[in-house]
């Protein structure tokens, strides 16, 4: 065992001129090291886990190599052939579901629930009561958690071949729930201030989204039947209800059209995921109705947001007529100008050769955002910030070309977790027991009638567009839900009232009848939307011709263009 094997190398055919010297002894081996022999090939040698093997070679002439093996005791104290046992289990079954220490899911469980503790004594230690209950950190907690879980649950119901229930219809409900059961409210309670404030980052992020959405190659490729659907229906909707509301609800000019905006944008929120379900059996494709309903919800949006931010600022000055109206001409205007500056700005800063282009892209369109709705509110010019955001959000997205995938990607991260905030709160805001009768019964009328006129007016739109009379009557059947730009809007005139020094009673009762029409326009026209074109689309819209049983193999698997909406 002591010996060295020395391993020669092949002689080199070409006669060498000298003979070749004969092999140096190998050195003495040290005495802190256990060397063996290579074992044989037919020899199986086991290696202990309490052992390294080391293998040395070493060239003592051009022709000979020498190869020595050492196994080093890991533990010099502790003979490395004495632990080769396996280790001793006394109960297998116990060891199998509950490892020591644990693993796998229990692991999990339990480094979370570490972690929650962590979070929870760090801020406890900084905000002492804010974080307890009948705090607002508790009640935004508490809310947030409820809001995505009823979310989670809402979509989890499937009803074959229909589409699958918005998610912010549980999130809306389960913030309704915690308003109105008696002993949470006392326990969840979030400042107006506090609502006030994620509302309006929730909406600056929504229009973030919606400016980074706008595609230019894709708004010159549109055709005119598209800009019709997009604007028509929603101006018509909007001066409809600022007529019946005035005459219904006893609401202002002003006010009335402030609630005809609010209630003017269609949700692509509920709109985009059934179009592509649709779009994914082939229904409508040859005639490019899921294209044309989906590119059009963006401007949609864009116009009801626009016309609502306008109608506010004229609503809370104070002057005559002909001043309010250039007033808001003027908060317009200023709103372009500001968000063209900002969107050139973040175009070429950072600039291409810094770090992290990415994360500095998204935090300056979200910084930007954020800052231009309460900075405008601020100036005394609410009406300019969501247009400002649009605007730069857009025209950065342009200069950014093809990297503005990835900064969308972070922003709706954003919105992620907005999301459930932005949909809890706003029911929230409903008080079933403070609620008239009369007035939720005279405001479902209002939206009935102004349903009716947007899906008579939508039909029109499309009358010379080369759809036959089944897929007009789904065009304008399938252009009615309302969800996103309701919740993040329909707050906003009550939160001005609230925050203004001089509150009147009379306008915090105008901006609770829009946000209480809001609502109830998400909870009748959101489920009903997404049943009708789930139940309508395979009845009234066609397949493509080449769409047979020989026709599922090649063609399935191109994809169709669509323009989606982000919002």
């Amino acid at each position: 065992m002591e010996e060295t094997q020395s391993k020669p190398a092949t002689p080199d055919p070409s006669p060498a001129p000298s003979p070749a010297p004969s092999p140096a002894p190998s050195p003495a081996p040290s005495p802190m090291l256990d060397r063996i022999p290579i074992p044989s090939p037919n020899h199986v040698e086991h290696l202990n886990v309490n052992q390294i093997q080391v293998v040395v070679r070493r060239c003592s002439s051009p022709n000979v190599t020498e190869e020595t093996t050492y196994f080093i005791p890991r533990n010099p104290v502790v003979d490395a052939g004495t632990n080769t046992d396996p280790p001793l289990i006394c109960c297998p079954l116990l060891q199998r579901f509950c490892p020591c220490p644990p693993r796998g899911l229990l692991a999990s469980l339990i480094t979370k629930v570490l972690l929650a503790a962590v979070l929870f004594g760090v801020v406890w230690s900084i905000t002492g009561k804010e974080c307890l209950p009948k705090g607002n950190l508790f009640g935004i907690t508490v809310l947030f958690i409820c809001a995505l879980t009823g979310g989670k649950i809402v979509a989890l119901i499937r009803l074959p071949k229909l589409p699958p229930f918005p998610p912010l219809l549980g999130m809306l409900l389960m913030g309704l729930m915690l308003r109105n059961i008696p002993v949470v409210t006392e326990w969840v309670y979030i400042d107006h201030r506090w609502s006030a404030s994620l509302r309006n980052i929730a909406l600056a992020i929504i229009l973030a989204r919606a400016g980074l959405g706008l595609d230019p190659s894709a708004l010159r490729k549109l055709k005119s039947v598209c800009l019709r659907v997009a604007m028509g229906p929603c101006i018509t909707e909007a001066c409809t209800l600022a007529l019946v509301s005035h005459f219904l609800l006893d609401l202002p000019w002003v006010w009335g059209f402030i609630l005809g905006f609010v209630l003017g944008a269609v949700s692509p929120a509920v709109v985009v995921p059934s179009m592509l379900l649709l779009q994914k059996d082939g229904y409508g494709v040859e005639q490019g109705i899921p294209t044309l309903l989906m590119a059009a919800g963006s401007f949609d949006d864009i116009l009801a947001i626009t016309g609502f931010t306008t109608c506010l600022g004229m609503a809370f000055s104070t002057g005559s007529p002909s001043y309010n109206l250039l007033r808001g001409v003027l908060e317009v205007g200023g709103g372009l100008l500001a968000g063209i500056l900002l969107g050139f700005l973040i175009q070429y800063f950072p600039s291409l050769d810094q770090k992290h282009l990415i994360m500095k892209r998204s935090f300056l369109v979200l910084g930007l955002s954020v800052f231009a709705v309460f900075g405008s509110g601020v100036a005394g010019f609410p009406g300019s910030g969501g247009l400002c955001t649009l605007v730069l959000a857009f025209l950065a997205g342009v200069g950014w070309g093809i990297e503005k995938a990835r900064v969308e990607e972070v922003v709706s991260w954003a919105w992620d977790v907005f999301q459930p905030l932005l949909f809890g709160l706003i029911g929230a805001e409903i008080r079933v027991s403070e609620m008239e009768g009369h007035k939720v019964g005279l405001g479902v009328a209002c939206l009935l009638i102004a349903l009716l006129v947007r899906i008579l007016f939508t039909y029109a739109c499309v009358l010379r567009a080369g759809f036959n009379l089944r897929e007009k009557i789904f065009i304008a059947l399938a252009w009615m839900p309302k969800a996103t730009v309701q919740a993040a809007i329909g707050s906003t005139a009550l939160d001005m009232t609230r925050t203004r020094e001089n509150k009147l009673d009379k306008m915090e009762d105008y901006g609770l009848i829009v946000l209480t029409v809001a609502v109830l326009s998400i909870l009748i026209t959101a489920p009903i939307g997404a049943l009708i074109i789930g139940l309508a689309g395979p009845r009234l819209l066609q397949k493509p011709k080449s769409c047979g049983a020989a026709a599922g193999t090649e063609d399935d698997t191109e994809t169709p263009v669509t323009y989606e909406s982000t919002l």
